[in-house]
């Protein structure tokens, strides 16, 4: 049965390795994130409020590349946890605006260690050389390739 359908093996598929690894990644970040509170998406979205301070909601989700579907009741729940403000656009009532509050710039201080945390439990060197770097690299260059 080696045939044409062949490229319908999953071995064979670029998306499930990817799709299995990003699962098993974001299952790493679980742990200390419940101790924040969070979950992965809200944690991803607190990192580009914390980066940015104000951003619409559009913005987020093209940086998150996440539909206003998921968007709207995941800063529904940050906003009742007292991490964001979300306000209408004085210059443009058509936009909404998401602002980082007080408590959610004090929780950029308990999350600060997320990031060596995951990393301590994910071993990234191969043969010495420090496999992050350049599968982030990559993985940038899949990703642009895959919006053209």
């Amino acid at each position: 049965m080696d045939s044409k359908y062949d490229v319908l093996k999953l071995e064979n598929q670029l998306c499930f390795p990817l799709y299995a690894c990003a699962k098993e990644v974001v299952r790493k970040y679980t742990p200390y994130l419940d101790e924040l509170g969070l979950t992965y998406t809200q944690y991803i979205a607190m990192m580009v409020l914390w980066e940015e301070r104000q951003v619409s909601v559009r913005e987020l989700g093209e940086r998150l590349y996440l539909d206003s579907g998921t968007l709207t009741p995941l800063l529904k729940k940050l906003e009742a946890k007292g991490y964001v403000e979300r306000r209408r656009c004085a210059e443009d009532e058509r936009k909404l605006q998401v602002t980082l509050t007080d408590a959610g710039l004090a929780l950029r201080d308990r999350a600060i260690e997320v990031p060596a945390k995951v990393g301590a439990c994910i071993k990234c060197e191969v043969d010495g050389a420090l496999l992050y770097e350049q599968l982030n690299l990559l993985l940038a260059q899949l990703k642009d390739a895959a919006e053209e």
